[in-house]
């Protein structure tokens, strides 16, 4: 009998999710198809309605479709994003999100945790490995040790065989000395008193200084410690009961206000059980575990070998080296295991797959989480989704291109054709012209930012959107770039660091030219961030508050700058009370304007304050409302319909505008608004000199996008004098549309022009051909990298061979320069 054919699914299948009456920050009653089982890229400029559209509406509908399927009980525990409104979302599958910037891992995260290699090396290494009976003796892997209780075939001695838990650092692996951290925390005596000269009762001790500890000093003068002279004075017996005093219980007594006395029963902490308690890291050094000299595992779980290594140095390797390992493995093994083997092994080597297809063979397991920048914790966090190997969902990705170097866009377009390819559908919102020209479809918002924005301008595939004569896109599709700024000659000034070694950094040293931009290029894992971020920013604030170099920094000169500002694009603010006009200090200047011509004071103003906010929201404008298991429901408030002020406050008028008025205009409207009042427009300036001006004053600030927050920052700045001041900048790039980085170089030259020094680290090749002074780092990531391979204008660096960023620079500086 032949066998059965799988019939072709029937042509009523829907082919896109039907979107319909959108409404969502930006996004006015937009009606969008996207279609199903395809790559489909949102673009458009910043503050567009991008991430309104993706993650906003169709990853918090899709999630909250996802999870009806759970229970009621489920579902209580569960954050939930609040639905979108929206009139209908026709076809929308379940849904998962990858955001542009994952959460900061916790000490006890690595690269192994979390790409969960370690998960399937671990149980490898319970069920192959080689491991000791109590006596020392060597049993190898049989069939007989895949049992619970293992039988040593020398003496006969019969233990508990080791499971996949027992090689686990976050469980019953851990090595006692530091809980699986690989690193203790200690207290520095030097740090409890730093000036000596001082007596205890005059603040000596810190961590005595604080609150409910100041009894524990009380409590030193019960125990026989002179609290009124100098601490140096002290004998070695009150010296020692300050650091070391046993705990115990001593009544204290204190004279209060109107000289009445309490008398307190309190047990003594002493000066380094106070700091410990104070969790301030002032107080602390770390070093490396002296018990598992960093490894985390108890000395039981390294005494287990797979083809001679314990766990510990397996971990050490990294994924190309793995990977090698991992195919050593078959033929070492007894054939009774070869089933066995071949399972484990391929599942060891798919984990690895992705993360080599997105060059991240570099780094190890044992690689601490918080020491990856955000595109490798977001490669790996994608990684993760691809082996998942599901079908019929939505994968939201936000800007998956953030950190990596052209070389490595090749593997992520590798890694979401596979996503579609296993048919799902993979919504992306994002700037890089590769990836967009690769999608198979093209949804761009705009024509502006803000209330110009939320409309569909152009759709349809990329060719489609090249020719496109509303696109804005298109043009640089067509391979236009996006800046033209010749390099200006280099002064004598410059700033130098070396470094000794630190990650994979071995006796580096760049220069970086004063009043001028530079841009440090190179694969990510190269050692930008080791350079920069993490030796010349500590070093260069050390040397200007007249401290000591860090110990991997062999020498540091400054030149003439007097300051480093260290620009980053998180968040600001944390919550609705954080605006525009409040980060800008715009609002005290509007406060104050309204107070004068009212004659009230300017806290009445205020929605942070109950003499001018609406009783009923606090001053928010909206409530939520709790619903236990369904997501919050945020609602207008029903008394000031989402003002923010009271009655008493909106009744006031001010060139024929309420307070709450003033905060619905953009920043653009406020400056022509207030044109003669110099104290409210010097503030809002620079954030129409950004490209900021279509910003509402009273927006929450949480709700910006990474190059919006990163932009409102350098305007705060703009305000002050820029001479001889250094700006670092980390992947400026980040959420920007090539017209937005056009804006962004617009503002470096704002600067430099008042006397900064910039240096940036980012990918962005419209943003390198810019700059006036290229450093490329590599060749390669982790031990390939660490080196500067190439130096020098944008056209230097594309013309040395020994570039790795000078191919992809030369194509594009050879593209049509902007209309």
């Amino acid at each position: 009998m032949a066998p059965s054919k799988i019939a072709a699914p029937p042509d009523t299948l829907p082919r896109a999710i039907q979107a319909r009456g959108v409404r969502h920050n930006n996004l006015r009653d937009l009606d969008v198809d996207v279609p199903l089982w395809r790559t489909v890229v949102i673009a458009g400029v910043s503050g567009s309605g991008k991430t309104s559209l993706a993650m906003g509406t169709l990853y918090a509908e899709g999630m909250h479709r996802f999870l009806e399927g759970l229970s009621t009980y489920s579902r209580r525990r569960l954050t939930q994003a609040e639905r979108p409104d929206a009139d209908r979302i026709d076809h929308l599958p379940p849904a998962l999100a990858l955001r542009q910037r994952p959460p900061t891992p916790g000490p006890r995260s690595t690269v192994g945790t979390m790409s969960e290699v370690l998960n399937v090396l671990r149980l490898i290494m319970s069920r192959l490995g080689t491991h000791k009976c109590p006596n020392g003796h060597d049993v190898p892997p049989s069939i007989a040790t895949q049992a619970m209780e293992i039988q040593c075939p020398v003496d006969g001695v019969r233990f508990e065989a080791p499971s996949a838990e027992s090689f686990a650092f976050n469980s019953i692996g851990a090595c006692p000395g530091c809980n699986g951290i690989g690193t203790r925390y200690e207290v520095d005596p030097d740090t409890l008193v730093p000036d000596p000269d001082k007596a205890i009762s005059e603040g000596a001790v810190l961590p005595w200084n604080v609150g409910g500890r100041r009894l524990s000093m009380y409590a030193a003068g019960e125990l026989g410690v002179r609290l009124d002279v100098p601490y140096r004075k002290l004998t070695r017996r009150e010296k020692n009961v300050v650091l070391h005093g046993e705990p115990v219980k001593r009544r204290v007594t204190l004279s209060g206000r109107n000289r009445r006395t309490v008398t307190l029963n309190v047990t003594y902490d002493n000066a380094i059980t106070a700091a410990q308690k104070s969790e301030k890291s002032r107080y602390l050094v770390s070093h490396t575990c002296p018990v598992c000299h960093g490894t985390r595992l108890r000395p039981e779980a390294l005494r287990s070998r797979l083809n001679g290594r314990n766990l510990a140095q397996i971990s050490a390797l990294d994924l190309d080296q793995l990977a090698a390992f991992a195919n050593e493995l078959p033929p070492l093994m007894p054939a009774e295991l070869s089933r066995m083997t071949t399972g484990l092994v391929g599942e060891l080597t798919g984990a690895i797959g992705p993360l080599l297809d997105l060059g991240l063979g570099y780094l190890g397991l044992d690689r601490a989480g918080a020491t990856l920048s955000t595109g490798e914790r977001q490669r790996i966090e994608l990684t993760s989704t691809v082996r998942s190997n599901t079908t019929g969902m939505l994968y939201v990705l936000d800007e998956p291109s953030v950190g990596l170097h052209p070389s490595n866009v090749e593997g992520l377009r590798k890694t979401i054709a596979a996503l579609a390819g296993n048919g799902n559908t993979v919504v992306i919102v994002e700037h890089d012209l590769d990836l967009i020209r690769t999608a198979d479809w093209v949804v761009e918002l705009g024509p502006g930012a803000g209330r110009l924005g939320g409309a569909i301008i152009a759709e349809g595939p990329p060719d489609q959107i090249l020719k496109s004569r509303r696109s804005i896109v298109g043009p640089f599709l067509d391979g236009r770039r996006a800046v033209e700024r010749p390099p200006r000659p280099l002064p004598r000034d410059s700033a130098t660091i070396a470094v000794r070694r630190l990650y994979n950094l071995r006796n580096v040293s760049a220069t970086f030219p004063v009043n001028r931009l530079t841009a440090l290029a190179g694969p990510s894992g190269a050692g930008k961030t080791a350079l920069v971020l993490d030796s010349l920013i500590p070093a260069a604030r050390a040397q200007l508050s007249g401290a000591d170099l860090p110990d991997h920094v062999r020498s540091l000169s400054l030149g003439p700058v007097r300051q480093v500002v260290e620009i980053d694009a998180t968040p600001i603010g944390l919550n609705a009370r954080s605006t525009p006009s409040t980060y800008s200090g715009a609002f005290d200047a509007i406060r104050a304007h309204f107070a004068a011509a009212s004659g009230r004071s300017a806290g009445h103003f205020s929605f942070n304050t109950k003499e001018g906010q609406c009783p009923t929201c606090r001053g928010i404008g909206s409530i939520d409302l709790d619903v236990q298991y369904l997501p919050d429901i945020n609602v207008e408030c029903p008394t000031c319909h989402g003002a923010r002020f009271n009655d008493d406050t909106l009744a006031v008028r001010v060139d024929g505008l309420t307070i709450s008025d003033v905060l619905g205009l953009t920043v653009r409207e406020a400056v022509d608004h207030f044109a003669g009042v110099s104290t409210i427009v010097r503030p809002l300036r620079p954030m129409v000199d950004v490209g900021l001006g279509y910003l509402r004053l009273g927006e929450p600030t949480p709700s910006l996008s990474g190059g919006e927050s990163q932009r409102l920052r350098i305007a705060a700045r703009l305000r002050s004098s820029q001479r001889d001041v250094l700006y670092v900048l980390d992947e400026p790039s980040t959420g920007l549309h090539p017209v937005d980085i056009r804006t962004l170089v617009g503002v470096f030259d704002r600067l430099l022009e008042d006397g900064a020094t910039i240096i940036v680290i980012d990918h962005d090749l419209d943003i390198l051909a810019a700059a006036d002074h290229v450093i490329d780092m590599g060749p390669g990531g982790g031990p390939d990298g660490g080196r500067v391979v190439a130096r020098g204008t944008p056209g230097e660096v594309a013309a040395d061979p020994h570039s790795v960023t000078g191919p992809w620079l030369a194509s594009h500086l050879a593209a049509e320069p902007p209309a």
